[in-house]
């Protein structure tokens, strides 16, 4: 039995900067990895089935981990079974990567219970056929990431603390990429200019989330009293950065939605991860 974390991420910020020709939209965002975690448990079987519990919501052919350990199984030099056990903590639909991190613990663990001896960039190869998010979570280091979010340079981030909310909704991507007034031409910025003055760096999805879906924007003008409140990734919930005037306690206490408080990391759990 191995039981292993999942770290969820916040975008400190997310650009759109272009459209490609294949209908994909050009990005610049960092990942900066928060020490919320979901846990997966895998137990090897002497079966040839690959089981999933803990996430009744989704079918077992459409979660990320399942589509994981499928995407590695050709490389798998020693085969077995497994039942994988999932304690979700990190909300779905939110942002924070859940799903593309539990796909990128699939493929770390399993790369080394299966030993197919792929290497940290062979296994970010396999995983942005996943998702875009899931390299960062391979990887397991914050960073500046450009493209749809697979071209990563690694960066240092000073250690900081979260406040979260999760509204009580669920943002559909494909709706928010659909509208007309979706700012597509963002101007292109580098890292440095994020350090001198990260408050001019925001989400481009923010405007049209809090349009589209009102707890979003009940839940930004709240934690907005408080700092520069954003939306991360394009899912649902939305952060501040505490800083030492905040009474935490007293703004989780009257926050209209779930919340957490949550630390940076400066490497996922799983960095140095072995059998």
């Amino acid at each position: 039995m191995i039981r292993v974390p999942a770290p969820a991420k916040l975008n400190l910020f997310l650009h759109i900067v272009g459209r490609r020709n294949d209908g994909y939209h050009e990005l610049q965002t960092i990942f900066q990895l928060i020490d919320l975690c979901d846990w997966l448990t895998f137990t090897p079987q002497l079966h040839q089935n690959i089981q999933i519990c803990g996430l009744n919501d989704v079918q077992q052919t459409e979660n990320l981990i399942y589509k994981a350990a499928k995407v590695l199984q050709p490389y798998a030099t020693q085969y077995c079974g497994l039942d994988i056990q999932i304690e979700k903590n990190i909300p779905m639909g939110a942002g924070l990567g859940g799903g593309s991190s539990n796909a990128a613990t699939t493929l770390i663990v399993l790369n080394q219970l299966w030993k197919c001896q792929l290497n940290s960039q062979q296994l970010a190869n396999l995983g942005v056929t996943l998702g875009a998010d899931v390299p960062i979570f391979i990887h397991g280091k914050n960073a500046w990431a450009e493209g749809i979010g697979e071209q990563i340079t690694f960066i240092d981030l000073p250690q900081k603390q979260f406040i979260v909310l999760k509204p009580d909704c669920f943002i559909s991507t494909q709706l928010l990429f659909s509208q007309k007034t979706l700012t597509r031409d963002a101007k292109p910025s580098k890292f440095c200019a994020y350090q001198q003055k990260s408050s001019d760096f925001g989400n481009n999805f923010e405007p049209l989330a809090r349009q589209l879906y009102p707890k979003v924007d009940e839940a930004m003008l709240y934690l907005s009293q408080f700092g520069q409140a954003k939306l991360t990734g394009t899912g649902a919930c939305v952060f501040v950065e505490v800083d030492k005037t905040m009474n935490v306690d007293t703004i989780v206490k009257h926050s209209p939605c779930k919340t957490y408080v949550v630390n940076s990391l400066q490497t996922s759990p799983l960095i140095d991860f072995s059998l």
